[in-house]
């Protein structure tokens, strides 16, 4: 035969009268914080409050059936189910949309990161970065080559245009011999 799974010791698992009794339980304890809540507003909470003394009448019946099942040491150690997601609800006057809203890590690390990209935009357009100054003395390389080129150039066409003048001075000269 199994002697069980790969990870130990056999698993355990929650009974529904152990997950009716925490729910009744959690039900009483919203209901008396409610009380709590509403107990100064007004005296209305007549109905509201016979209607719990019945629920918590059943939720004792509930509880000590729920205490009569535990046997041996799980009458002395209270547990709780890890995995058991509570559900809070909030009212809407309870929410608070004035208040500054928090944001996550990686909501910040992306703001943060836009920041300085802008701070290195304006660095760089002032011309105060390690990059933006090697730009700036390759331009002033590039535009001296340029006007070297530009000033062959126009020594070159000048030198053409003389040398076009003298050849016509000669042919001028042989004619008129």
């Amino acid at each position: 035969g199994r002697k069980g799974g790969h990870k130990g010791r056999a698993r355990q698992y929650t009974s529904p009268e152990e997950i009716d009794a925490q729910l009744q339980a959690e039900k009483q304890k919203a209901r008396e914080e409610e009380e709590q809540e509403e107990g100064g507003e007004g005296s209305t909470g007549d109905p509201k409050k016979e209607k719990k003394s019945l629920d918590s009448d059943e939720s004792d019946e509930d509880d000590e059936d729920y205490q009569q099942k535990r046997k041996g040491v799980e009458g002395l150690i209270d547990i709780e189910n890890p995995n058991r997601v509570l559900q809070t609800t909030k009212k809407v006057t309870q929410l608070d949309l004035d208040g500054p809203k928090e944001l996550s890590r990686r909501e910040e690390e992306e703001i943060e990161k836009q920041k300085a990209k802008e701070r290195y935009m304006k660095m760089h357009l002032a011309g105060k970065t390690d990059q933006a100054k090697a730009d700036l003395a390759r331009l002033a390389i590039i535009r001296k080559q340029r006007e070297e080129a530009a000033r062959k150039k126009e020594e070159e066409r000048k030198a053409k245009i003389e040398a076009a003048m003298a050849g016509k001075r000669l042919q001028s000269l042989s004619l008129k011999k």
